[in-house]
């Protein structure tokens, strides 16, 4: 990872290119519909495993502000993000006003994986777990909170029909 970045990749300009977002559409209905929907639920997994391993020891090493610094860079190079990053003691809540990754889609017309919106959990848990935090995403479809904590007993598990179905 880049010393000066909160992001894993060494791309530097300063927004990504949207239309990235229907290239990853496309990637997810191809694994779902070639391996089902457990192997779409591994596939997020294996890159929030793998490829946010910097992430996942960023986090570790920061706790809460490193949470915070990563969630701030990465939606500030997310073109149409509109997104509230809250950093408290012992939690950070991203509160999606726009996720740009939806609404892109749908102002190309493009059918939209149903479960797109689990990968946002299903990702990011896997970053979590090994720095000893969890998330618990609510809502979807074009907005919805993410809660960063710390991983804990008496944690409820993540409810995925608390994730919506997007359109």
């Amino acid at each position: 990872m880049p010393v000066d970045s909160a992001l894993p990749y060494l791309d530097t300009k300063p927004v990504g290119h949207a239309d990235f977002y229907l290239a990853t559409n496309a990637t997810f209905r191809f694994i779902k519909q070639r391996h089902g929907m457990d192997g779409l639920r591994r596939y997020w997994q294996d890159i929030g495993r793998e490829y946010y391993r910097p992430v996942s020891e960023q986090w570790r090493e920061r706790g809460s502000g490193g949470v915070a610094e990563h969630w701030r860079a990465f939606f500030a190079a997310e073109p149409g993000a509109e997104v509230e990053v809250r950093e408290l003691p012992d939690e950070v809540t991203l509160e999606v006003k726009v996720c740009p990754l939806i609404t892109h889609l749908r102002a190309h017309g493009r059918e939209i994986v149903p479960e797109i919106c689990q990968h946002c959990y299903f990702v990011s848990e896997a970053i979590a777990e090994p720095a000893g935090l969890a998330v618990r995403v609510c809502g979807g479809n074009g907005s919805c909170t993410q809660r960063f904590v710390k991983r804990h007993g008496a944690l409820e598990p993540q409810n995925l029909e608390d994730i919506a179905t997007a359109s």
